[in-house]
This record gives structure tokens, C-alpha cells and sequence, in this order.
């Protein structure tokens, strides 16, 4: 038992002394915040629904030491195990995708959750990752064997998840993935005409998807001109801010929240602007951005593309999600249901990020040789 226990001590250890602690720290601070505001903004909405207060709570504590145990055991692991978790990640999630409009559930609209066990699992959430990393991993074939087919399999995977993720409809989604998915071309050395065909597919696909789905042209109007539909969750999202103000009404004193839909999920950025107020708000984003910022600096020395590319994807996902989330709750965008990622409610964006974040930090330990990379 005592050598178990020694080994155990080791283990954790050499992650301590390899991970990169600050990076750690701050995401730890994130949920902390993500705790009390889920505390603040989550007994409105349950009380409104007609369920008990503490609903969300519960199942919300209940949820967050399982996505910080996920973190810490997938950053201990070496970058080939990562690639091996991603791949059969990947696999599990298309099962997923394809099943969702065969035994899926729709919530407002939208078939995008399968129902298991009392939770509702969105599998479009894990796509982004293990895709990150897969198609990572692809890349770096390719460029290390030009007779290998990766970049045409890493489009072929990008295909089917867009195909997959807008039979739902989720078209957000589908623009997260299109996003990582192109910046990490660009990071395996596009040809230069891919880079046209790209964007011309990019801009035809925006139009398409404004043309052929109305949620996604509604969206765009009332953004552009808000007297032509509907504004109400904007609106009382942008005077949640306006009664913060700079240091807030204090905790659980917001009254923005008690009728605002999604206060817990998709406008918990609005709940910290009125009861923490604008520092409060300031200091998120400056967390934000000081766990992907630092994560880019450590991958300005890498010299293993794999890590490069697939670190780099896993560190802008979480960037494009905190962006669009808070760009959203004030007006800076069209809205879009996105989770603030460790801080809103949500059990399968909690534990996707959870798996993110951790490869992220799994790729971006110290090494002592390239045979990790390389295995």
C-alpha cells in the first residue's frame, strides 16, 4: 500500500512541477466566480420555472468537482494519449450526432440533446475539442508526409460535423467549428488558393444560412435594426449593466435576473454586470485572456507541429466562446446562445470544456525530449 501511495505522490508530482500552475490557478478562480454566480443568478430562474430554488445549484456543484477531477486527470497525459482520447472522443461523438434527430430532444426549437438519466447531453459540445485535436493531428501528417492524405481527411471530418451539427439546426456551432477548423489549416501551411476557396465557402455558407434559416435572418435583423423584432432578452441583458454599473448592486440584489430567460446559462455575464458591476466584469475578462494569451506564448517556442496546432485550436475555442458569449449579453453581436465557459450553467459545456482545457494543459507541459510527441 505504501509503495501504491509513493507512486500515487509521484504521479502527482511530476504533474505538479510539468503543468503550468498559473494557467491552472486561473481556471480554478473562473469556476470560483462560475460558483457564485450560478449562487446568484440560478434561484430566479428555477423559481420562476416552478422548481426549487437551489435546482440548478445542486446540480451544478454536483457537476463541478466531476469537470475539474476530468481536467486534471486528461492534463496528465502525454500528448499521443491525447491524440488516442481525442480520436475515440471523436468517433463516440459523431455516433452521438447522427442519433440525436433519430432520439433526441428538442428544447426551444431545436433537436440538439439526448436525454440520459435526468440530464440532458448535447453532443455537439464535445465536437469541438476532440475535433481540435484529431484534426491536429492530421495536419501534422500531412506535413510531415506529404503522401499522406491528412489535410483531405481533416476536411472530410470537417464536412461531415457541419452536415451533422446543421441538420439540428445549430448553426453557432457550426461557426465555432468552421473557425478552429480554418485557423488550424492556416497554422499547417494552407496552399494559398485554399485560402480563396475558403473564403469564398465561408462567405457563400454565411449567406446561406441567412437565406435558408429564418432563426439565423431574425437574428441578423433585430441586431442591425432592433425596432424590427423582438429585443426583449438584449435589452434587459444591456440594463442589468446599467444598474451595475461599476461596482455592482451587490449579491443577489440584481432584479434584471428574476425575468431575464437564461440568467444562469446564456446571460450570466449580465448577472455579474449588475451585481459585481463593470470591475467585476473587467476581471473576467482579464482571466480570460490571461489563460488563452499565456497558452499562445508557451506555443511560440513548440517545436512539435502536432502540439502547435492542436493546442492552438483547443485555446481559441475557448476564446471564441467566452468572446461570443459576452459580445452577445452587450449588443456587440446578433445573439447567440453561448455558454460562459467554467462560469455558466450547463453540464456537457462544463465537461467538454473540462476535457478541453485539460488536453490543452496536456500539451502544453514541460517535456524533457520530443519521444512523447513523437510516440
Amino acid at each position: 500500500m505504501s509503495a501504491i501511495a509513493r507512486t500515487d505522490r509521484s504521479v502527482l508530482g511530476r504533474w505538479w512541477w510539468t503543468v503550468d500552475r498559473w494557467t491552472v490557478g486561473a481556471i480554478l478562480l473562473i469556476v470560483l466566480i462560475g460558483s457564485l454566480l450560478i449562487l446568484a443568478a440560478s434561484p430566479a430562474v428555477a423559481e420562476r420555472i416552478g422548481v426549487d430554488s437551489f435546482y440548478f445549484v445542486r446540480r451544478q456543484f454536483l457537476i463541478l468537482p466531476v469537470a475539474v477531477a476530468v481536467m486534471i486527470a486528461v492534463s496528465m497525459l502525454s500528448p499521443q494519449q491525447v491524440r488516442r482520447l481525442a480520436t475515440v472522443g471523436l468517433a463516440g461523438t459523431i455516433v452521438l450526432l447522427a442519433l440525436v434527430p433519430v432520439i433526441g430532444t428538442e428544447i426551444k426549437g431545436a433537436v440538439r440533446w439526448i436525454s440520459v438519466g435526468g440530464f440532458s447531453l448535447q453532443p455537439s459540445e464535445f465536437a469541438k475539442p476532440f475535433m481540435a485535436v484529431v484534426t491536429a493531428w492530421m495536419f501534422a501528417e500531412w506535413r510531415r508526409d506529404p503522401a499522406f492524405p491528412g489535410h483531405f481527411i481533416a476536411m472530410g471530418l470537417y464536412a461531415l460535423l457541419v452536415a451533422l451539427m446543421l441538420s439540428q439546426p445549430d448553426f453557432g456551432m457550426t461557426v465555432m467549428i468552421s473557425a478552429i477548423w480554418f485557423g488550424q489549416f492556416f497554422l499547417a501551411g494552407l496552399p494559398m488558393i485554399f485560402v480563396g476557396a475558403l473564403a469564398c465557402l465561408g462567405a457563400v455558407g454565411a449567406v446561406g444560412a441567412y437565406l435558408v434559416f429564418p432563426h439565423v435572418a431574425s437574428r441578423v435583423h433585430r441586431f442591425l435594426d432592433p425596432a424590427s423584432g423582438d429585443t426583449y432578452q438584449v435589452d434587459r441583458s444591456l440594463e442589468a449593466f446599467v444598474n451595475g454599473g461599476l461596482l455592482g448592486t451587490g449579491p443577489g440584489e440584481g432584479t434584471v435576473k428574476a425575468y431575464l430567460p437564461d440568467a444562469h446559462a446564456d446571460f450570466i455575464f449580465s448577472v455579474a454586470g449588475e451585481e459585481f458591476g463593470g470591475l467585476a466584469c473587467l476581471l473576467i475578462i482579464t482571466l480570460y485572456a490571461f489563460v488563452v494569451l499565456r497558452g499562445y506564448a508557451k506555443l511560440l517556442s513548440e517545436t512539435s507541429l502536432f502540439v502547435l496546432i492542436a493546442a492552438a485550436g483547443l485555446l481559441t475555442q475557448i476564446a471564441l466562446q467566452a468572446l461570443i458569449h459576452m459580445a452577445s449579453a452587450v449588443s456587440l453581436m446578433p445573439a447567440k446562445g453561448m455558454t460562459l465557459p467554467f462560469i455558466s450553467y450547463g453540464g456537457s459545456s462544463l465537461i467538454a470544456l473540462a476535457f478541453a482545457m485539460g488536453m490543452a494543459l496536456a500539451l502544453t507541459r514541460r517535456r524533457g525530449t520530443d519521444r512523447e510527441v513523437l510516440a
